[in-house]
């Protein structure tokens, strides 16, 4: 009987310029069951995938936001005027390795399209409202 040596496999997610849309799904998946909001992701090299409501969607995916990221290596919050999510805010960050963008992740930007000033205009009512007072301005 030939004894053979027991061997552990492991399971993991490896982001590299060369990922491929099935390297980047599951982690896609994650961030869009955390936050509810649709996902993007791409590598350097190849395109990756789009995921809304836990299904991915297009997995040849590449939109103008997230390769301008990784070409810039620069975090960009904006509202794209073609793609996918054409006049719809995002926000898209690089995966940097050793300084070098290797793949960029995005998702559709809810701070983007919620009127602050609206917002917070009514919070000076609503502390009244509940507390009595209002906080003394800095």
């Amino acid at each position: 009987m030939i004894s053979r040596p027991n061997i552990i496999s492991m399971s993991r997610v490896v982001i590299s310029e060369d990922a491929r849309s099935v390297d980047l799904a599951a982690l896609a998946l994650a961030f869009n069951e955390i936050v509810q909001l649709p996902v993007t992701m791409r590598s350097a090299k190849f395109p990756g995938v789009r995921v809304e409501k836990g299904k991915v969607l297009d997995d040849e995916y590449s939109g103008p936001v997230l390769e301008e990221v990784i070409r810039t290596g620069k975090s960009i919050r904006t509202t794209p005027k073609e793609g996918a999510y054409r006049d719809i805010p995002v926000s898209v960050a690089p995966i940097l390795i050793e300084g070098r963008a290797v793949a960029a992740i995005g998702i559709v930007d809810v701070i983007g399209t919620i009127d602050i000033p609206e917002v917070f205009g009514a919070y000076e009512a609503v502390l009244k409202q509940v507390s009595g007072k209002v906080p003394e301005k800095k």
